[in-house]
């Protein structure tokens, strides 16, 4: 049966980070994700976690000093001060809430040989120092349409850089969403890059609200994945068309 985490970054937006961990544990949700929880007290969201009993599987690094024009730093030549000085905050912020993973963002860089050879510089940083704390580092394709410009969006790309780093503690987000959009064909490339997933979210396509319709069908590939061997958390990370809770009907059905 999939176990399925909620990303907080998109469900219940009218909540504090605290507040939708709670209502995650009442809607029955087996852990909570996040994007970037910073300007919120690690003793807050600890003091959840705690609580609920969820672990908190995964944060962002910052997008940047220009937010959502920059959409990381981690891959952008002449800034890997700021990367290195985002990777440092988030792996305290992880190690304060017991945070499982990061996701380390790169950017906007149009993938130029420049900046792949920068990401890689700083992954390996960011691998080094999370490791010290027993956390991993994700990397994550993001499509072209939602992030025109953004550093990598196929899931080879990804698992280059992967191997190219080589480090015990990076892997691959696969974001179901994202790879539909860009690629298609998502079995195989869920069993191409199975020993390299770090995580695996999902929305429908092509608007991201639940998971319940659009052109994936959810439930035969959450099936098939199940038989792949996959024993981690299904990430729902997508924007609810209504309120949160009126869009959870999905949830039980797929158990």
């Amino acid at each position: 049966m999939p176990k399925f985490s909620a990303n907080l970054g998109f469900l219940w937006p009218e909540l504090s980070l605290p507040e939708a961990i709670y209502a995650a544990k009442q809607a029955g949700f087996e852990a909570v994700e996040c994007h970037f929880p910073y300007a919120v007290p690690a003793s807050a969201v600890a003091a959840a976690l705690e609580a609920t009993g969820l672990p908190m599987l995964g944060l962002n690094t910052r997008l940047g000093i220009n937010g959502p024009d920059d959409f990381g730093v981690m891959a952008m030549p002449g800034r890997e001060l700021e990367a290195r000085e985002y990777v440092n905050e988030a792996i305290a912020y992880a190690a304060a809430i017991k945070c499982r993973n990061i996701n380390c963002v790169p950017g906007k860089t149009g993938g130029t040989t420049a900046a792949e050879a920068v990401y890689r510089q700083n992954l390996d940083y960011a691998c080094s120092k999370a490791a010290e704390k027993g956390i991993g580092i994700l990397i994550e394709p993001i499509n072209q349409r939602d992030a025109p410009g953004y550093h990598f969006s196929l899931v080879e790309q990804g698992l280059t850089t992967i191997q190219a780093v080589g480090a015990d503690n990076l892997g691959l987000m696969f974001d179901c969403y994202h790879t539909q959009i860009m690629q298609g064909d998502l079995i195989t490339r869920l069993k191409q890059a199975l020993p390299y997933i770090g995580h695996v979210q999902f929305a429908a396509v092509p608007d991201r609200g639940e998971p319940d319709t659009g052109e994936v069908n959810f439930p035969w590939l959450l099936a098939e994945l199940e038989t792949l061997g996959w024993q981690g958390f299904i990430g729902a990370e997508y924007r609810p068309r209504s309120t949160t809770d009126k869009g959870l009907g999905w949830m039980q059905a797929y158990r």
